[in-house]
């Protein structure tokens, strides 16, 4: 019993919705035509068969309309020749009339009347009455005859007539019921034309249209209206929802395209500086092996001011390799501890002098991901060092490990920083941006490890609130089993 209020709405939110949608409304229109057709071939039925019943009737009027004349000829033949057989013929067609008269008594009386009906079956009386006394009395009748057989007959001919025109009129309304289908039929498919136009192709077109619009940067959604089919207003929901993800995504797309065109654009100048640099690290470390005991200390401490800065620029020249590289690496199956474990093992130093503690939240059942080693390593690397650089005097970082959907793999670092302001937030990932004193950041690093991560198939997310510290998200997929 407590169940009853709880289903009835899910049953009535269930057929509101059926007969919103198309198969609602095309269920609706073809059971709309199957009861109509019903409707008129039952009516076609009837009045065919009241038609006939007429005819069968009518037959019973002529029948009527015969006896009475010849009730008729037998008074003519007895006022001619005086012949008493005459009168007995009469009596016999009148014994014919008065049972066909009680046959159509009913339907004589919606002809006529019920007045009129009374006053002609008086007269059929008195007619039969006046024969019965003509036998005695043949002379003293016969006037009398002539007027009461020659009203019969008027009598008996109108009911004829009458019929016939309501057999007629019958007849005609019958031919109308065909004229009455084909409007019928007319209007069901107006109904079906105006379901489809305005239901699905006008829907469609404005969909197309809104197509065109997006793909040239339009991202305004489609208005829904309150009378649209269910499966229409399911499409149109889907696609604003996907116009909303393009809109959203549209950043990072520009973004995507923005670091393309700076890879190619900087791996030729890497290679082209690269040459050099080495040529000047390995000149000055030769100089200071051949020369270093003749110069003076200011000297060697020039030479080695000459190799520090050349590695470093060496170094920079190698991120602006890995960040314009093209080519896939080699991937295979990892699992997140392993990945995660080997990348904090290389800055475990870092950790401990600044102070900074790190949790790690990686269930052990989290499926493995699909990757390079190496090129995951230095995701990460850069992640935690950026994280411990916005921790100066200590905090936490916190790497935290689950699944997402059935392709993807979250793996979340997070720290207790300053944050990040929205203003420098949406162009971390810019090449050479850096928010670092000069001499102190390349700006490569995070662009570096986004380019590793779109290599990867994945994607990163970051959140991050100025004083409560930055979360980095990288989106990776799951190895294949």
């Amino acid at each position: 019993m407590t169940d009853t209020p709880a289903e009835t709405p899910s049953r009535y939110s269930r057929m509101r919705t059926f007969w919103r949608s198309i198969k609602g409304k095309i269920f609706l229109v073809f059971f709309s035509t199957f009861i109509s057709v019903a409707a008129l071939t039952l009516l076609n039925y009837w009045s065919m068969s009241m038609v006939t019943d007429r005819l069968h009737l009518l037959e019973r009027y002529e029948d009527l309309l015969n006896n009475v004349l010849e009730v008729r000829r037998f008074e003519k033949n007895f006022l001619f020749y005086n012949d008493p057989t005459s009168l007995q013929e009469s009596l016999e067609y009148l014994q014919r009339i008065d049972v066909i008269f009680e046959e159509l008594g009913a339907d004589i009386r919606q002809v006529i009347g019920n007045v009129a009906y009374r006053q002609l079956t008086g007269v059929f009386l008195v007619y039969e009455d006046i024969i019965e006394e003509a036998r005695d009395e043949p002379v003293a009748h016969q006037e009398q005859l002539r007027s009461l057989g020659k009203e019969l007959v008027e009598s008996a001919d109108a009911l004829l007539k009458n019929k016939r025109e309501r057999i007629h009129r019958a007849v005609v309304r019958t031919s109308f019921i065909p004229f009455t289908s084909l409007v019928v039929f007319g209007l069901l498919m107006f109904l079906v034309v105006k379901l489809i136009s305005r239901g699905l192709l006008v829907p469609l077109a404005t969909i197309k249209v809104t197509t065109q619009r997006v793909a040239r940067g339009d991202f305004r959604p489609i208005s829904p209206t309150a009378d649209q089919i269910e499966e229409i207003a399911g499409l149109i929901g889907a696609f604003n929802r996907m116009a909303q993800e393009l809109e959203a995504n549209q950043e990072d797309l520009l973004q995507a395209r923005k670091i393309a065109a700076l890879g190619t654009f900087t791996a030729g100048i890497a290679h082209e500086l690269n040459n050099p640099i080495n040529n000047i690290s390995l000149s000055a470390e030769t100089l200071g092996e051949l020369y270093g005991e003749e110069l003076d200390e200011d000297a060697n401490e020039m030479v080695h001011d000459i190799i520090m800065q050349s590695e470093r620029a060496g170094e920079i020249v190698k991120n602006l390799l890995d960040f314009s590289r093209t080519e896939r690496p080699a991937f295979s199956p990892l699992q997140v501890l392993d990945v995660i474990d080997s990348t904090v093992t290389l800055i475990k130093n870092q950790l401990m002098v600044t102070g900074v503690t790190l949790d790690m939240d990686i269930p052990e059942d989290i499926p493995d991901i699909q990757g390079n080693l190496r090129n995951l390593q230095q995701v990460f690397m850069n992640l935690l060092l950026n994280a411990i650089q916005a921790m100066p005097g200590g905090g936490a970082i916190t790497i935290a490990a689950r699944e997402q959907g059935q392709k993807m793999v979250r793996i979340e670092v997070r720290d207790t920083g300053a944050g990040i302001d929205p203003k420098v937030l949406e162009h971390i990932f810019e090449p050479f941006f850096t928010t670092k004193e000069v001499g102190k950041g390349t700006g490569l690093g995070l662009a570096v490890m986004y380019s590793i991560v779109q290599r990867h198939g994945g994607r990163v997310e970051v959140k991050s609130e100025p004083g409560k510290g930055s979360v980095f998200a990288v989106i990776l997929p799951r190895a294949e089993q």
